[in-house]
């Protein structure tokens, strides 16, 4: 078993080689202070590992997980499965000619009662997801609020700066 570090989300792929695209998820949410729990968990090649990993998650700290998976991408909902919860999807687009949509709807197509929240595939769901779990935090932390606030304002910043230099 691995010792888990204390934080409010865990970011949770069936791969190393799924670093590549969830590294800005970890950066986004180190952006608004939450240093995350990164996992490689698989729901096919550990099955006891992932149900393990989401029955203990809430009594270790964590409030929301972020789960990342490509091709049949299970990992969201078998994590689901066995936690109460919040549980984010992010479906990855794999080495199939499908590029992501066979993990869309995996992650998208849970039974009634086993909800799983599902952002863009790939890099575009993948900074979402991170603020996703930011909004949830935020309703329960008026300090995660505020940061979310800023996030939102700045954004809105450079889009007009960018709307500006095109005047």
């Amino acid at each position: 078993m691995v010792s888990e570090k204390k934080s409010a989300v865990a970011v949770v792929m069936g791969s190393d080689s799924d670093m590549a695209v969830m590294q800005s998820c970890i950066d986004t949410l180190k952006d608004f202070g939450i240093e995350p729990v990164v996992r490689i968990i698989s729901a096919h090649r550990t099955p006891d590992v992932a149900a393990e990993f989401a029955q203990n998650a809430a009594e270790n700290g964590i409030k929301v997980i972020i789960a990342a998976a490509g091709m049949a991408a299970h990992l969201a909902g078998a994590l689901a499965a066995k936690t109460t919860l919040p549980v984010i999807g992010v479906p990855l687009i794999s080495s199939t000619p499908l590029e992501g949509i066979d993990a869309l709807l995996s992650t998208l197509q849970m039974p009634p009662g086993v909800p799983v929240a599902t952002v863009a595939i790939g890099k575009a769901g993948v900074k979402n997801a991170a603020i996703l779990a930011v909004q949830i935090l935020a309703l329960s932390d008026e300090g995660l609020a505020k940061k979310l606030a800023d996030f939102k304002k700045t954004q809105e910043k450079k889009t007009i700066e960018k709307d500006s230099a095109l005047q």
